[in-house]
């Protein structure tokens, strides 16, 4: 089976070695597995949420895609492309957005991490926070399910996103009822997702606690490694390589025995000048002959641009038949479709019965109701902390036998001696509803 794999960078700045080590070195790794359709590409939509400099969205595309080409990406094998190139995703983005509640927003962390601030400031709880901000996982998701990605290598900040990506895409299958979209897959490397910068806080340009990749060269790499905080600890005294940020950074590059050999080295007492040249010496080792590709690149923005505008043509003949999918399902067809169509759906809904349809509650819990084709609920699901609980649910009760019960003005239905979900309808209809579903 292929697995296809997609990710991205947001293009507001230099790339630097927690961009490397967080996102590119693993997604360009996976590409170079058999069985892997990999697609890459510079989020530069998702910028102009950040940042309101053209100057420096401009420069930082290019930075990045060299740096994707620079750490070894190969654009012949993989799918390498502008998100700005790929006019479906902003249509998909509008279609995602018209199933996503709101209340599934209200839940992403940047959002709640604005308010908070605003709240903080005693000032409006949404002070500042422009749509892009509030809609971003929804972005995101277009991004993602345009291409029907199997695994997404993110950073842990960037988890739930993938999580509402995949509440999103769930909903929009239900309520179309076709399979349209894959449930994406978080993919993190553990040892690595989230690199330290100089502080020890995530590396981060919003912390401006950053090491650079390329800029600068060399000089500029050891001059960040030697503002590298750390303790007081003078040469000989031993020091505790698993609460040193250094040694995490030197962990995230070097080889088990190097790292084993590093250990030693910090609790028989090496100092921290010493440590870190050894860091430099080690991180040099793998960006030096990188950093002469990028330069070459840097020089050439139009050989960029070429591998750039192959990507696309490259990525939108697979999205725009998806698109031509989802426009039908929704109802924006021709006008001779939506005639035929209109007469080949009004038989279609007159021999269904019933379609499940899943959501997201305001509590974060997941159900389904049983919906009648008159759009009538007919049941209610109990909550379900995981979506493929309620998932496994949906298909026992379409193809398992269940207990109908009335009680206290309500159907219950029974599986296994617990009561799964509720309803108010007759329990003649709801079985009628259910039976109907198993003979599709």
């Amino acid at each position: 089976m292929t697995i296809r794999v997609l990710t991205g960078i947001t293009t507001t700045g230099t790339p630097h070695l927690g961009n490397y080590a967080g996102a590119i070195r693993p997604a360009v790794r996976a590409s170079e597995q058999p069985g892997v359709d990999a697609f890459f590409f510079l989020a530069d939509y998702h910028a102009l949420i950040k940042c309101d400099d053209p100057a420096r969205v401009a420069r930082s595309r290019l930075e990045i895609a060299a740096t994707w080409l620079a750490a070894g990406l190969d654009p012949q094998r993989v799918t390498f492309y502008r998100q700005s190139d790929i006019p479906e995703t902003t249509e998909l983005c509008w279609f995602l957005t018209c199933v996503t509640a709101k209340g599934l927003m209200n839940r992403a962390h940047a959002y709640k991490a604005s308010v908070d601030q605003n709240e903080a400031k005693g000032v409006d709880p949404d002070d500042g926070v422009t749509m892009g901000l509030f809609s971003y996982p929804v972005l995101m998701a277009a991004d993602i399910l345009l291409f029907n990605a199997h695994k997404v290598p993110v950073g842990r900040d960037q988890v739930q996103h993938l999580e509402m990506a995949r509440d999103i895409a769930q909903r929009f299958n239900h309520l179309y009822q076709g399979d349209f979209f894959v449930l994406p897959e978080v993919q993190i490397e553990e040892d690595v997702a989230t690199l330290p910068g100089l502080d020890g806080r995530k590396m981060s340009k919003s912390y401006n606690n950053t090491i650079p990749l390329f800029e600068g060269g060399a000089k500029a790499l050891r001059g960040a490694i030697s503002r590298i905080v750390t303790d007081s600890l003078q040469p000989g005294q031993p020091k505790d390589a698993d609460a040193s940020h250094l040694f995490t950074l030197y962990r995230a590059f070097a080889q088990p025995d190097e790292v084993a050999a590093f250990r030693r080295d910090l609790e028989s007492g090496m100092g921290w000048g010493d440590a870190k040249q050894a860091l430099g010496d080690r991180l040099e080792r793998d960006i030096a002959p990188m950093r002469e590709t990028y330069n070459e690149l840097m020089a050439n923005p139009g050989r960029i641009e070429d591998i750039l505008q192959a990507g696309a043509s490259k990525a939108r003949k697979l999205a725009s038949p998806l698109m031509e999918r989802v426009r039908d399902a929704v109802g924006l067809r021709t006008l001779g479709a939506a005639s035929a169509g209109a007469k080949a759906g009004g038989k279609k809904a007159a021999a269904k019965a019933a379609r499940f349809v899943s959501f997201r509650d305001e509590d974060g819990s997941f159900r389904f109701r049983l919906l009648a084709a008159d759009g009538q609920e007919l049941l209610l699901s109990e909550s379900h902390a995981n979506p493929k609980d309620a998932g496994q649910l949906m298909r026992r009760l379409q193809d398992e036998d269940v207990e109908l019960r009335e009680q206290d003005g309500q159907v219950h239905v029974i599986l296994q001696g617990a009561v799964v979900a509720r309803g108010v309808s007759e329990a003649g209809r709801i079985r009628q509803a259910l039976e109907s579903l198993r003979q599709e």
